[in-house]
């Protein structure tokens, strides 16, 4: 049995890339960029009139106390670039158009009043260059604008649009299998006999990798040595990682560590020192697929999930790196087993803009249903039997 760090450390030793592929822009959303984007042009492409009003000349008209100017013409968005003939006149200038050459100043129409192809300035205080966007202020040609390794959300779509980048180089999704395992277990529109329960794990791992674009197929089978031999062997060739829920502890039916060493998986490490998912069992083929085997409660596999194998993706996905969260226990904690202890915690933020973890009442690695009530696991690291409020501990969020 090993310890939390030294299973992270057997994981990433274990991180696969898993190449590159090309995506139209508009079906990349939540996809990890594996290119750096750079603007094709300035951002904005030019001086950019941003209210609907007039433009003028400062120091032709407003230095000089002129208040009331002629309208030599319009100037509309989309409309190639107009000039000021007069520096003592003005010209309508729309939102999104060219800033007219010649001028310098735009003035909105709610602060004049336009009669008779004049513009009457009804308030006293202009600034020199109000209402503008310049040419390159946001971003130069040629500059940085999304990093190689950001998940691209709907901000970076846009970016990308502006940027002419209609296609874009993303990680290529690996392909896997969710299996679970055991006779009690039917599928969730099948009403259960007492001895029976439905599915659920595969669905909670299947929606949490979903997040990061990887579509898991689904998968059952009983506890039946030669069908698990035979299953897992056909998922080894067809998949690129297999996660298996249940069969993997100390019962007189948890075949799976057997099965995977007939099939030639190399157990890499089986148990960790935590609690839930102590009989986590982590193992690599002979020909480099990797099996994480999960314990079979449903809290247990849930948290070894974000606490592995969400991880191991994001590694394998080479997406950024984000700060480690602390959050501050607000209330006592005994735990007396030597082992690394993830309670379930509620998140919530002081005034004071502190990170606050409340402790969830928990029935044990079975009560699923008291991960509703939570956002995070608060990781509570071995080698103490009192963990006490108002120290901060790292925090696992799966909401």
């Amino acid at each position: 049995m090993i310890s939390v760090e030294e299973a992270r450390t057997l994981i990433d030793k274990e991180v696969i890339d898993y190449g590159v592929v090309e995506r139209p822009l508009a079906l990349s959303l939540s996809h990890i960029l594996r290119e750096d984007l750079h603007t094709d042009r300035a951002l904005p492409p030019y001086d950019r009139v941003t209210m609907d009003g007039i433009a003028i000349n400062y120091d032709g008209s407003m230095a000089k106390g002129l208040l009331r100017l002629p309208i030599e013409g319009v100037s509309a968005a989309g409309s190639p670039q107009t000039s000021l003939k007069s520096s003592s006149s003005c010209i309508e200038a729309m939102t999104g158009a060219m800033l007219p050459q010649g001028t310098d100043t735009v003035i909105r129409y709610e602060d004049l009043k336009i009669e008779n192809d004049h513009a009457e300035i009804m308030i006293d205080t202009i600034s020199k260059g109000q209402n503008i966007h310049y040419k390159g202020e946001d971003r130069s040609q040629g500059e940085l604008t999304i990093k190689s390794g950001t998940q691209l959300t709907e901000a970076e779509i846009g970016v990308a649009a502006s940027c002419g980048h209609h296609t874009l180089k993303v990680c290529k999704i690996p392909s896997c299998v969710i299996v679970s395992t055991g006779d009690e277990l039917v599928n969730i529109d099948i009403q259960p006999k007492p001895y029976q329960i439905r599915r659920s794990n595969v669905y909670m791992i299947q929606a949490s990798l979903q997040r990061y674009k990887v579509d898991c197929d689904l998968s059952h089978i009983n506890d039946d040595y030669p069908t698990l031999l035979s299953v897992v062997k056909d998922h080894l060739d067809n998949y690129d990682f297999i996660i298996l829920s249940g069969g993997v502890s100390m019962g007189k039916f948890d075949y799976l560590p057997k099965v995977l060493q007939e099939l030639g998986v190399t157990q890499i490490f089986h148990k960790i020192k935590q609690r839930p998912g102590k009989p986590f069992w982590f193992g690599k083929s002979c020909n480099g697929k990797l099996v994480f085997a999960l314990p079979g409660n449903p809290v247990s596999s849930f948290m070894c999930t974000h606490n592995y194998i969400l991880p191991w993706l994001k590694s394998c996905l080479r997406l950024s790196e984000s700060p480690q969260e602390y959050a501050v226990l607000q209330k006592d904690i005994s735990f007396k087993p030597d082992l690394t202890y993830y309670p379930i915690v509620k998140l919530m933020h002081s005034k004071g803009g502190v990170l606050k973890a409340v402790p969830v009442n928990n029935n044990g690695s079975g009560d699923f249903a008291s991960l509703t009530e939570g956002d995070a696991f608060l990781e509570l690291l071995r080698g103490q039997d009192e963990y006490r409020a108002n120290e901060a501990y790292r925090v696992i969020r799966y909401r």
